[in-house]
C-alpha cells in the first residue's frame, strides 16, 4: 500500500448563453461580502503575526488536501503558530489551529485519552497518537501528516476501510464449543494464560502499526501486524479450545499471513500501547510450524 491522493477528473463545458448583468442590489451585496472577507483575512493575519511574535508559541506545519474544493486539490502544507501551554499535545495544537485560524482543517479525534485510536497521525516522521504526543517532546516546526500507505480523504483523514477489512478477516471475536456444565458457571481462565495474552488485548485499532509496515505497503493482501496480533489474542486464549485454535492458525498461516513478516520491528516501535507485536507474530509462526508437524 502507499499513500494515495485520489485522482481528480476535469470536466469542461462551454455555453454560448450570455449572462444577465448584475443588479445594483447584487453588486452591493457582492461588495459587502468582499469587504467582510478582507476584514476576516486581515484579522487572521494579525492574529497569526501576533502569535508568531510571542516566544511561547509552537509552529505547526500541517498537511492540507481537499478533493472537493477547487484550489485545494493540490496537496500542500499550511503553517500555524499556536500559543504553547504546559502539557499541550499535538491534538490540542491542531484543535486550536482549527478553532482559531481555519475551521476547514479536518482530522479525526474522539476520547482524547489514548483509548479510541482515532487520531493516529504521522508526526515529525513517525506514527503517533496526536492526543498522547506532547508538543514539548518534539522539535519545531512540528510537521503533521496523514498516516502513510493509506488513501487520503481530506487533510489528515485517511480511509481506514482496508485496515478494518484485514482485522475482520481474522474473526476478532471470542468463539468456543466448550461451555461450563452449570448454567451460571463462569468460563474460567487461569492467571498464567491471562498474563500471556494480556498485552495483545490492548490494541485500539489505530492503524499505526499497519502504516509503519513496509510489507503491508507493498502487499495489499498482507493481514498486517494489528490483525495478526488480534488472531494471537484469541488463538492463545485457552478458553476457545483446540478446534477453534486450529481454525485460527489456518487463517494466519496462509500465503499473506504470518510468513510475510520480515521481523523489522517497525510495528512494535510505533505501537502507542507498547504491544510486542513482532514477538506475537513470531510465536504464531512457531505455533504454525508445530501444527504442521506430524510424528508417526
Amino acid at each position: 500500500m502507499s499513500t494515495q491522493i485520489p485522482k481528480q477528473t476535469e470536466e469542461s463545458s462551454e455555453t454560448d448563453a450570455e449572462t444577465e448583468p448584475a443588479s445594483k442590489g447584487d453588486e452591493r451585496r457582492a461588495e459587502k461580502r468582499r469587504r467582510a472577507a478582507e476584514r476576516r483575512e486581515q484579522r487572521q493575519a494579525e492574529e497569526a503575526e501576533k502569535a508568531a511574535a510571542d516566544e511561547s508559541t509552537v509552529e505547526l506545519k500541517v498537511f492540507r488536501y481537499d478533493p472537493q474544493v477547487e484550489g485545494k486539490q493540490e496537496p500542500r502544507f499550511d503553517t500555524f503558530h499556536v500559543p504553547f501551554t504546559k502539557g499541550m499535545t499535538v491534538l490540542d495544537a491542531l484543535m486550536y489551529a482549527r478553532d482559531t485560524y481555519d475551521s476547514s482543517l479536518t482530522f479525526r479525534h474522539s476520547c482524547r485519552q489514548a483509548v479510541c485510536g482515532s487520531d493516529a497521525m504521522f508526526v515529525n516522521g513517525g506514527q503517533k497518537l496526536a492526543c498522547k504526543t506532547q508538543i514539548s517532546d518534539l522539535e519545531e516546526p512540528v510537521r503533521v501528516e496523514p498516516l502513510p500507505h493509506a488513501e487520503v480523504t481530506k487533510d489528515l483523514v485517511v480511509d481506514m476501510e482496508h485496515f478494518y477489512d484485514q482485522m475482520e478477516a481474522v474473526e476478532p471475536y471470542f468463539q468456543t464449543n466448550e461451555y461450563p456444565d452449570g448454567e451460571l458457571e463462569e468460563q474460567r481462565q487461569d492467571r498464567e494464560n491471562r498474563e500471556k495474552i494480556k498485552m495483545s488485548t490492548r490494541c485500539i485499532w489505530c492503524g499505526a502499526c499497519m502504516s509503519s509496515c513496509n510489507i503491508a505497503a507493498g502487499d495489499n493482501e498482507y493481514l498486517g501486524p494489528a490483525a495478526i496480533n488480534k488472531a494471537y489474542r484469541f488463538a492463545m486464549d485457552e478458553r476457545e479450545g483446540e478446534d477453534i485454535k486450529q481454525k485460527r492458525l489456518e487463517i494466519i498461516e496462509q500465503e499473506h499471513g504470518v510468513w510475510r513478516c520480515q521481523t523489522q520491528f517497525s510495528c512494535t516501535e510505533v505501537c502507542p500501547k507498547d504491544i510486542p507485536l513482532t514477538d506475537h507474530i513470531q510465536e504464531l509462526k512457531r505455533e504454525a510450524v508445530k501444527n504442521n508437524l506430524k510424528f508417526w
